[in-house]
C-alpha cells in the first residue's frame, strides 16, 4: 500500500511520541485508537497502549495508564502527551480519509521486531454487538496473547464469544500498513538508563502505597482542546479496580 507523505510524517510522529513517553527500554508496542463520530454529536474514541519491557526473559505488558505511578511521572502532564497522541491519530485518520474516500473508526498500531504495523479496521462501533470493554479483552486476546486459562471468567466468555463469531463469520476485513521502524537516540520523558524498570519499581514500592490501590484507567475524559470541538476518549475502567498485568 502507498502512503502519502502527510501519512507517513504522522507514522513518525506517532512512534517519536511513543519513543518519548515510555520510560524504559520496550522489547514491543502495541497501541489501539477508536475514532467513533456520532450523529448529531461531537465524535467520542479511546486511546491505550501496552508494552513489553525488554529484557532476557519475555515480561508481562505494562498498561500505559501504570506509566505514571510505577515511574513517578507528574500524571497531569502524562496526560497531555496522550492527548497529543490522540491528536495525531485523529489527523491520520482524516488524512488516510482524504486518500481512500472513507474514514477508519479503529486502528491497532504494532512495533515489534523492527517493524512498524497499522491495522485499520471499519466497524461502525456505534452498533457494534461488543461493548468498550468486550473490545478491549477482546484486543488483549488477539494482541497481548493473554492467556485464555489465565483469564476472568467474564472476560473467557467475551473471548469464547468472539472465537466463534470468527469461526461462523471469519475475521472482518482490515486495511493494513507496514514499515521499517527506524529507531533514533533521542531524550526520553524520563532517563531510563537512571530509573528503575517497572520490576525494579514494583520490588521497591512503599507498603502505604501498597495498600491503597489505584484506579489506573481512573481519567474518564480526554478533552482534546481545539475551538468549537471536543474529544471525548472512554477510557475504560475494569470495574474501579486496578488493572493487573497479565
Amino acid at each position: 500500500m502507498i502512503s502519502l507523505p502527510e501519512e507517513k510524517v504522522l507514522y513518525s510522529e506517532i512512534q517519536k511520541k511513543l519513543f518519548y513517553i515510555i520510560p524504559e527500554k520496550w522489547e514491543s508496542i502495541y497501541m489501539y485508537t477508536s475514532i467513533i463520530d456520532v450523529p448529531g454529536g461531537k465524535p467520542k474514541g479511546e486511546l491505550f497502549f501496552y508494552y513489553i519491557p525488554k529484557g532476557i526473559i519475555k515480561k508481562k505488558p505494562v498498561n500505559c495508564y501504570e506509566i505514571p505511578n510505577l515511574f513517578d511521572i507528574d500524571e497531569e502532564e502524562y496526560s497531555e502527551f496522550i492527548t497529543d497522541l490522540y491528536k495525531i491519530m485523529k489527523a491520520l485518520r482524516v488524512a488516510y480519509g482524504k486518500r481512500k474516500g472513507r474514514l477508519w473508526s479503529n486502528a491497532s498500531i504494532s512495533m515489534e521486531n523492527f517493524q512498524f504495523k497499522v491495522e485499520y479496521g471499519f466497524e461502525d462501533l456505534n452498533h457494534s454487538e461488543y461493548d468498550s470493554y468486550e473490545r478491549h479483552v477482546i484486543w488483549r486476546y488477539k494482541y497481548l496473547k493473554i492467556d485464555l486459562d489465565a483469564s476472568s471468567k467474564k472476560d473467557k466468555n467475551i473471548i469464547q464469544r468472539y472465537l466463534q463469531d470468527v469461526h461462523l463469520h471469519g475475521e472482518l476485513k482490515k486495511d493494513l500498513y507496514i514499515e521499517g521502524i527506524y529507531k533514533v537516540a533521542m531524550k526520553n520523558i524520563v532517563d531510563f538508563e537512571k530509573t528503575l524498570t517497572v520490576d525494579e519499581a514494583i520490588a521497591q514500592s512503599k507498603p502505604e502505597v501498597q495498600k491503597k490501590p489505584r484506579n489506573l484507567l481512573k481519567k474518564k475524559q480526554l478533552v482534546e482542546e481545539e475551538e468549537d470541538e471536543h474529544i471525548n476518549n472512554q477510557i475504560l475502567n475494569f470495574g474501579n479496580k486496578p488493572i493487573k498485568r497479565d
